[in-house]
């Protein structure tokens, strides 16, 4: 028996939760978020469509067993960068305010919400050059794609 191992970042698409969610109907609602200034680090995402298609492609590929593979968009942005590009999936400005990443990080620490700041500020990138090399497969469908199918269900 031959296992594969997909290991995703954070996953989104219809029916998404938790942050991302959160993110999603505070831009909807046109509430202000003070992460203007969160613009240095990077993040890796996968939308489920793709993640899906890795997987199909695996299942299907002779080279892929026993194998580990990391997946994203192919495409990794900053925090600030993401919400612009939800809003505009939402047709809704991001009214993001500029706040000093270090006052972010003070507020967090203050309300024992480090975790929380890390998830929103720090940088998680995955790099998927060996699953592009070794299977050949590209994302088929783009961020700003993937972030449109996320947000249809929001739209306000």
């Amino acid at each position: 028996m031959e296992v594969v191992i997909i290991r995703p970042p954070l996953v989104y698409g219809p029916g998404v939760k938790a942050n991302f969610r959160t993110m999603i109907r505070f831009l909807g609602l046109g509430v202000p978020i003070p992460l203007a200034s969160v613009g240095q680090n990077r993040r890796s995402l996968v939308a489920l469509d793709n993640l899906v298609d890795l997987i199909t492609v695996c299942v299907n590929h002779p080279d892929a067993g026993n194998q580990v593979f990391l997946v994203s968009d192919g495409e990794d942005m900053s925090t600030a960068e993401l919400l612009r590009r939800i809003g505009e999936a939402l047709g809704k400005p991001a009214r993001l305010i500029p706040v000093p990443v270090r006052c972010l990080q003070l507020g967090a620490s203050l309300l024992n919400r480090q975790n929380f700041f890390h998830r929103l500020c720090g940088s998680l990138q995955v790099d998927i050059g060996k699953t592009r090399d070794m299977l050949g497969w590209r994302p088929p469908i783009s961020v700003d794609e993937g972030l449109r199918r996320a947000v249809k269900e929001y739209s306000l």
